[in-house]
């Protein structure tokens, strides 16, 4: 394998989380080194990562910069990335050049690798919620609809044992509204990205900001806020509450959302985080969960 194209350890290490990713990881070298021949790019610069794909800056034949992005085969949510992307045609999002689906393989315009992180968090909040308006459109038939993913996550939590280490109230709180929200036309009907947050969002010469990285769904605009209240948790610590709270009511205020439907989804979201991290987390993403779920509510 050519140097440029050793695998960072970042991707190396994506073997050890299970047979699946290690055969994937074991495949990528040859399926990346094969991409850039078939499509004729040259690679131009250092590989990079993500959690689960791996991004190769390249120019294409007219020596346009762009980035060649591999997506693990066994993410389910990013299946229709592409489609996505091709919906909103770079309106609001970084704009796909090329794609294989069944490869899930994707050519993409290159943008900054500035992100959000190091801007202050209300600042951040309104430059994504501003980006809500661009990529909330009318839902693909292909996306699976949020209802269908909240439904089975629901039926998940009512399992949850009464000992676990969630507040009873929380836990009975979100099924209800979860429920509720599965019941509602309302909670389907607009493409959503369904992972924006600082990190998925990057500086750009067409505009100042675009996504990246959708999980997209067939879904509800409000469902988007949460993933920008628990990310960069720690920077809260002192006041959490009036933290998580200033940045909820940027969200919503510059969005132009309902204050109450997007209450109710962050608190459906972090309950069911809270419960996904029983046993993958420590106590400190346990604690800022339960956290966030109260303060937009008090």
């Amino acid at each position: 394998m050519p140097a440029a194209l050793r695998l960072p350890d970042g991707v190396l290490g994506m073997a050890e989380r299970d047979p699946e990713w290690a055969a994937w990881v074991d495949r990528l070298p040859a399926l990346a080194e094969g991409l850039l021949d078939e499509w004729e790019l040259t690679l131009d610069g250092l590989l990079m990562h993500g959690f689960c794909a791996l991004v190769a800056p390249v120019r294409t034949p007219a020596g346009r910069p762009a980035v060649l992005k591999l997506t693990f085969t066994g993410d389910v949510e990013s299946e229709h990335e592409h489609l996505a992307l091709q919906h909103w045609n770079g309106h609001g999002a970084v704009r796909l050049l090329r794609a294989d689906p069944h490869r899930r393989a994707m050519l993409l315009e290159r943008l900054s690798t500035e992100d959000l992180t190091d801007r202050w968090d209300i600042e951040a909040c309104e430059i994504v919620a501003g980006l809500y308006s661009q990529i909330h459109i009318p839902a693909l038939p292909q996306l699976r609809s949020l209802t269908s993913y909240v439904e089975s996550w629901a039926s998940e939590l009512s399992g949850l044992p009464r000992n676990a280490p969630i507040p009873r109230r929380l836990v009975e709180q979100a099924l209800s509204l979860a429920r509720d929200f599965v019941a509602d036309d309302a909670s389907t009907g607009v493409m959503i990205h369904g992972d924006l947050h600082y990190r998925n969002v990057l500086a750009a010469d067409r505009q100042p900001w675009l996504v990246i990285d959708p999980k997209p769904m067939n879904g509800d605009p409000h469902y988007e806020l949460a993933p920008m209240l628990w990310n960069r948790f720690e920077e809260l610590a002192g006041d959490v509450r009036r933290g998580v709270r200033r940045r909820f009511h940027a969200l919503v205020d510059t969005a132009g959302f309902d204050e109450g439907r997007a209450r109710d989804w962050v608190i459906v979201r972090e309950v069911l985080n809270a419960t996904w991290g029983l046993d993958e987390q420590g106590s400190d993403w346990l604690t800022a969960c339960i956290a966030i779920a109260k303060a937009v509510q008090e």
